[in-house]
């Protein structure tokens, strides 16, 4: 096998990361902290148009501070979309509370408005208190945002938004990250911009932003020697690497035209196998939404494509050195979470069984496409 490897969705630099980073070399800014930090953190603000950002080492640091700040504890309930990566559920294990697994609706893939109400109800007779609700926008599809803090404001029960995968994405014209009490990001090497690892905790309450700040340095007093009153963690982003995600900010507008031109380019490959007899579905985008398209996602039902299968495609796809992967396999069915409440419809579990993700990266070129439509011309003919 000759051929160099398609990805997923790798990392894709501008040319502008390499300045900031010799800038960081140069003035010898290598800790954590320092100006690139303090200027990601105001670009954040100004792309997004939250009032206040902290850059952090993980989109899980992001949550885990985020809960931390509701005070989130042994013994509560924290509300979570199943369809989702299990970074979204794990910190609410961290704090020793039980994750509560909500199933999506089919116009978007994400947490489901009507079942996350049943279930509010259902538990509220509960003793245990249902601290947060954490919804999330799969591949960077805004989830029902309006209809879900509608539930969660008459129940009282703050959201933290799930923004990991969504950062250029909207709800007409609102941005992703902007919905919640709390709101994060993720950097990682994989996402629509990177600093390699990193994340962002967002919010127009200051208070939360500076407690997490403060969590994220580990809580060091205000004192001239080191001294502690509060479990701290070591959760900052380093300026080196703030300044590769300057860098990728100034080209996000870009990133996200490709991504959603990868995913023009795949509708339009399929709409012409469909009109053959096969029937190969997108993630929806309703009107309103605008999806960054972080990852191009479809379904394939074996009944009505000749028997083909995800895995058809995926094995096939892998043979030739082409990356793709299921979708996330759903919070619920996951062994570590066996004992967690889910209320479900069977939504997550028939996209698992069926989903797949296709290489998005916004690298991606023309011969990159010629080989993967070269490999689904052998299956779908």
């Amino acid at each position: 096998m000759n051929a160099h490897r398609i990805w997923l969705s790798s990392p894709h630099m501008s040319g502008k990361e390499q300045i900031y980073v010799n800038e960081a070399f140069d003035t010898n800014w290598i800790a954590p902290v320092g100006p690139h930090v303090n200027n990601f953190e105001k670009e954040i603000c100004n792309y997004t148009g939250i009032a206040h950002t902290a850059a952090l080492g993980s989109g899980t640091s992001a949550l885990h501070l985020a809960l931390i700040n509701l005070e989130v504890g042994r013994g509560d309930l924290v509300i979570c979309q199943s369809m989702t990566f299990s970074a979204s559920a794990n910190p609410i294990a961290y704090q020793g509370a039980t994750p509560v697994f909500i199933d999506s609706e089919r116009e978007t893939w994400n947490m489901d408005p009507g079942i996350l109400e049943d279930a509010i109800k259902k538990l509220k007779g509960k003793r245990k208190k249902i601290k947060a609700i954490i919804p999330v926008h799969l591949y960077g599809m805004p989830a029902k945002m309006k209809e879900i803090l509608e539930v969660a404001n008459k129940y009282g029960i703050p959201v933290i938004e799930d923004a990991a995968e969504a950062l250029g994405s909207n709800i007409n014209g609102k941005k992703c990250g902007t919905f919640g009490l709390m709101n994060i990001l993720s950097f990682n090497g994989n996402k629509i911009i990177t600093t390699s690892s990193g994340g962002a905790l967002l919010s127009n309450n200051e208070e939360y932003i500076k407690k997490a700040r403060f969590l994220a340095t580990q809580a060091r007093d205000d004192a001239p020697h080191y001294q502690h009153s509060y479990i701290g963690y070591n959760y900052r982003l380093s300026n080196v690497l703030a300044g590769i995600g300057r860098g990728q900010l100034e080209v996000i507008d870009q990133r996200v035209a490709q991504r959603r031109n990868n995913f023009e380019r795949y509708m339009t490959y399929f709409n012409a196998k469909n009109t053959l007899g096969y029937n190969v579905q997108f993630q929806p985008e309703p009107q309103g939404y605008f999806s960054n398209r972080w990852l191009t996602s479809i379904t394939i039902d074996p009944g009505l494509n000749n028997g083909i299968t995800r895995e058809t495609v995926r094995l096939e796809l892998e043979k030739n050195n082409i990356e793709s992967r299921p979708l996330w396999k759903p919070m619920h069915l996951q062994p570590v979470f066996n004992d967690s409440p889910a209320f479900v419809n069977g939504t997550s579990e028939n996209l698992f069984d069926t989903g797949l993700c296709l290489p998005s990266g916004s690298n991606l070129t023309e011969k990159d496409f010629s080989r993967i439509f070269k490999v689904l011309d052998k299956l779908f003919v």
